[in-house]
């Protein structure tokens, strides 16, 4: 027994050994390190260093210390696209996850067409975003598809010049926003629910646990991965949003959908204050790393 123990064991030991040696090759990964530094880390090093001076974009510069930081906050106008972007992010994020979680359980098992649906639900995400606002614009236009869908059925007074109103504008961009996203995050889901095993569901029913009970305790625990993955891309592209509001109301009416990607944008293209521009870039960067890490703690997995 001893002779074919030996083998067995050695050959256990060799395999090991093998993976130590192909584990500790961490350098084959240094050319892609060394690449990621070079054109992300320097280069958003690079622009911030031109949030502390005036630069114009063409000729020289001075330093100015904190100057751009006091202007952000103390004007009225940008602290407006601070509040807007958060609104929307927030928005965007609670309605995509919970629309995303009750799609993904409703097309999950048991409905024959379900795959049809989610090809349907799944079919804006592929879709470029300046493309969905542009069909999104024409249906809120007031003589578009919405508002003569209104009056048909007799509801002239609900008729309105959408986007045109400061107090609905920020909510179209937001419908515009889930609309589009909901699939992706339904998609997440159905992943995270593929790891749910009936028969643990099943148990529970026979247990008396109804479905509510058996979501909150067994479904939501099993599926945190996806929870986590879904709530941190949709806050990540909800303080970003840009697209959206450039094509459907370009930051107006009369700033009431600015968001700080589009005043980073008219600061440093359209007015030259590129040394703003980048202060401006610079506080929405904070801003996105802070909220993600808070929200990567609230989602982590305790057990």
């Amino acid at each position: 027994m001893e002779r074919t123990a030996k083998p067995v064991i050695a050959t256990a030991e060799t395999s090991r050994k093998k993976y130590r040696v192909g584990y500790g090759h961490w350098w084959w990964a240094l050319p892609a390190v060394v690449l990621m530094l070079a054109l992300i880390y320097a280069t958003t090093a690079g622009g911030a260093f031109y949030a502390f001076t005036n630069w114009t974009g063409i000729g020289e510069f001075d330093f100015t210390g904190l100057e751009n930081f006091r202007k952000i906050f103390q004007g009225e106008e940008l602290t407006g696209s601070l509040i807007n972007t958060l609104v929307l992010a927030f928005g965007f994020l609670v309605l995509t996850n919970v629309l995303g979680m009750l799609f993904a359980l409703a097309l999950n098992r048991g409905l024959k067409s379900r795959y049809i649906l989610r090809t349907l639900l799944f079919m804006p995400v592929v879709i470029a975003p300046i493309a969905v606002s542009y069909i999104w614009k024409f249906i809120f236009a007031y003589e578009g598809p919405l508002n003569q869908t209104l009056g048909a059925a007799g509801l002239d007074s609900w008729k309105h010049d959408w986007l045109a109103s400061p107090k609905l504008a920020l909510a179209c961009v937001l419908v515009v926003m889930v609309w589009q996203n909901i699939g992706f995050v339904m998609v997440i889901y159905l992943a995270g629910l593929a790891t749910v095993p009936v028969e643990l569901e099943e148990a529970a029913a026979l247990d008396g646990a109804g479905k509510w009970r058996r979501f909150r305790a067994i479904t939501v625990p099993m599926i945190q991965p996806s929870i986590a993955i879904a709530t941190t891309l949709m806050l990540i592209q909800g303080l970003r949003i840009f697209d959206q509001v450039l094509a459907l109301t370009g930051g107006g009416p009369a700033g009431a959908t600015q968001t700080l990607a589009t005043e980073v944008y008219q600061q440093t293209f359209v007015y030259s204050n590129f040394g703003f521009g980048a202060a401006l870039a610079l506080v929405l960067s904070v801003i996105i790393l802070i909220f993600t890490v808070l929200q990567q703690y609230a989602t982590r997995d305790r057990a």
